[in-house]
């Protein structure tokens, strides 16, 4: 048996030991993680229609000149004209050559050179816009082209719609820079949120007793 000391037992007692903390399961912690796959599937469909408008913009631009009928300087094609609906005329030639372009049997309308610049390139030719025709009433008629260029090739197309090439493009790029913040958004609020749940998880539920000792008090058998 011990002896006790003259002066008693001695205040409070050895540290506590720490505890291992506990482990949480993740799927005890909210938000659940269900939320990533939300936001890399809105990534997705967001970037997926800023491509289907890039996509849509492109091949509307591409067949916007009709190449499979297209014609030689001094030649001549019918075409079908709708009134009102303008009609550009392209040239895919070497150098810079004066056009000159007419449709006898038309009897009105009005043939225009437009006063901006618009090029295509289709495989290994470059097509610009060298003239605009506005028919005056509908039915087929007779293109004659000739440039100063002999080896100068013509094609009817329609109208470049610039402000709606630019609209599609705008769109795109939007489309793409919303799927990479919500996408990284909603990852990082998510980690966040199940950290901060993690630890309040983990958090003791309050302090010991003020002065109480894990062990027996001194004296006591162990």
């Amino acid at each position: 048996m011990s002896t006790p000391t003259p002066w008693g037992a001695p205040y409070g007692g050895p540290p506590p030991v720490p505890s291992a903390p506990p482990h949480i399961p993740a799927s005890d912690l909210r938000p659940r993680r269900i939320w990533y796959l939300v936001a890399a599937l809105l990534g997705l469909v967001l970037a997926g229609i800023g491509v289907a408008l890039v996509v849509v913009t492109v091949k509307d631009t591409l067949n916007s000149v009709d190449t499979d009928r297209s014609f030689a300087s001094g030649q001549s094609r019918t075409f079908s004209f709708v009134q009102g609906k303008t009609k550009a005329i392209y040239v895919s030639q070497s150098g810079k050559g004066r056009v000159v372009c007419r449709i006898p049997e038309m009897p009105s309308g009005a043939m225009t050179q437009p006063g901006s610049t618009f090029r295509i390139t289709l495989g290994s030719r470059t097509w610009d816009r060298a003239l605009e025709v506005k028919p005056g009433s509908s039915g087929d008629y007779t293109l004659t082209c000739t440039s100063e260029l002999p080896s100068a090739e013509f094609a009817l197309g329609d109208k470049p719609r610039v402000g709606s090439m630019v609209g599609s493009i705008t769109g795109a790029v939007g489309c793409f820079l919303a799927a990479a913040a919500s996408t990284v958004a909603i990852c990082v609020v998510t980690a966040v949120r199940r950290g901060r749940h993690r630890r309040r998880l983990a958090a003791p539920l309050g302090p010991p007793p003020y002065g109480a000792a894990p062990w027996p008090p001194y004296g006591q058998p162990r």
